[in-house]
């Protein structure tokens, strides 16, 4: 259980109620935790989530901020098809196939993320599609399995198609600047990787720049300069005040192997959701994930603020009287490949947790989520604590200044209060 928060956490809680702003507006008919012993223990939803990371991450690797499109895309896709399949009773995110309500959901589910996988992933083909006929064996054939697939192959040319030029891997860089608070590539990789991400096209947001904040503190604010010594005293790798719970945190946090995609599956089972359910909940905060993440790194590149170990390194550069340059301080985590400001896990946690929040009806459903970086298990009581452990993590892992994980929050909040006023709405 996490147990070290800081001082600032009633600061930070003051501010969590703008997470919770989702909550307050009707999640609808099917949200709930109801449909106990309806179903097994697990469904399609969730056997191909787990498919979907080992594609997206055990095979290609992909980082956090690419990982979150192709999630999107991929329960996108299953949520129009199961939607249809249960005679479309939300609004669908982009068609509705036309179908019966006697088609297999397990079909569609499995051919709507295959496909995407497949139009994902080309050099994957062979062993999705073993993945595919393996599972596609297990259901009986007739009829109802034929229209499952129609539904499905709809589904996903749908999402393939809207996702067509998006531009996702584009050549866009990251400005390397030489003056106080201007952003470089960091050691110990002095790498520069992810600008397009503030350039992909939005799944729901109308604009990657709508939430766009007044930028980070001036370099001789007393803002920054609290940021600025706390970041030296606890984010440090040598640093002598941070608790051991607190250094276990800040590399859970730091996983690639991102605990929150296990975390959703283990709400949809612990919570019993029906295949509807499962599959409109991880559709809601995969894609506010995505537009969190873009609109964040687009964030980045409006500001391309410099990292706490260039800021901590140069600090006699800045201006400011009351900062410190220390030219050998060094991080706990390996500084990420682009700008401080916003926070891209902040954004990102945020997003899912207010969406979470919002289909749950509720803030206090315990989870946990295990790290092979940090060997440990962490369990939060709700969404809005984990929340603001990641922020607390980014300062404790010496990568993130305060207000940018601050920011970030926001921005994910903002996201999510937009995606469920216009999206994924009960339609009667």
């Amino acid at each position: 259980m996490p147990q070290s928060r800081g001082r600032r956490r009633p600061v930070v809680a003051r501010w969590l109620a703008v997470l919770l702003i989702a909550a307050v507006i009707p999640a609808g008919p099917g949200s709930s935790t109801a449909y106990a012993n309806s179903q097994p223990p697990e469904n399609a939803v969730i056997v191909w989530d787990r498919n979907a990371q080992t594609a997206i991450w055990d095979v290609a690797g992909q980082q956090p901020q690419v990982q979150a499109r192709s999630f999107a895309m991929v329960h996108g896709a299953v949520y129009d098809a199961v939607n249809a399949i249960a005679g479309t009773p939300y609004q669908p995110y982009l068609v509705a196939p036309r179908a019966r309500g006697g088609e297999s959901t397990e079909a569609a589910v499995a051919t709507a993320a295959f496909r995407v996988l497949n139009e994902l992933f080309p050099a994957q083909q062979t062993r999705l599609t073993t993945q595919y006929d393996e599972y596609l064996a297990t259901i009986a054939d007739g009829a109802a399995k034929r229209r499952g697939i129609a539904v499905g192959e709809q589904a996903a040319a749908a999402m393939i198609a809207a996702r067509k030029n998006d531009g996702a891997f584009g050549d866009q860089t990251w400005p390397v600047g030489t003056q106080p608070g201007q952003w470089r590539p960091t050691p110990p990789t002095s790498a520069s990787d992810g600008a397009w991400v503030g350039d992909l096209k939005p799944f729901l947001i109308p604009s990657a720049s709508m939430f766009r904040t007044s930028g980070p503190p001036a370099l001789t604010s007393s803002r920054y300069t609290k940021d600025f010594d706390e970041l030296k005293r606890i984010g440090a790798a040598n640093s002598t005040v941070r608790t051991q719970d607190q250094t276990q945190a800040a590399i859970w946090w730091h996983d690639r192997h991102l605990a929150e995609w296990e975390i959703k599956r283990q709400l949809a089972t612990t919570r019993r959701l029906n295949p509807l359910q499962a599959a409109r909940m991880f559709a809601m905060v995969d894609l506010a994930e995505a537009d969190a993440t873009t609109a964040c790194y687009n964030e980045k590149a409006a500001w391309t603020f410099w990292r706490p170990i260039t800021a901590i390194r140069l600090a006699d550069t800045d201006g400011n009287p009351a900062t410190v340059a220390d030219p050998d301080w060094t991080p706990l985590l390996v500084t990420p490949p682009h700008p401080d400001y916003t926070s891209g896990h902040t954004c990102f946690t945020a997003a899912s947790m207010s969406a979470l929040t919002h289909f749950f009806g509720r803030d206090d459903i315990p989870f946990s989520g295990y790290s092979a970086d940090s060997g440990t298990t962490r369990t939060f009581r709700g969404f809005s604590q984990a929340l603001a452990e990641v922020i607390e993590a980014r300062v404790w892992g010496g990568i993130h200044t305060r207000t940018a994980d601050v920011q970030g929050a926001k921005i994910g909040a903002q996201v999510t209060a937009y995606m469920v006023r216009h999206y994924f709405r009960p339609r009667r």
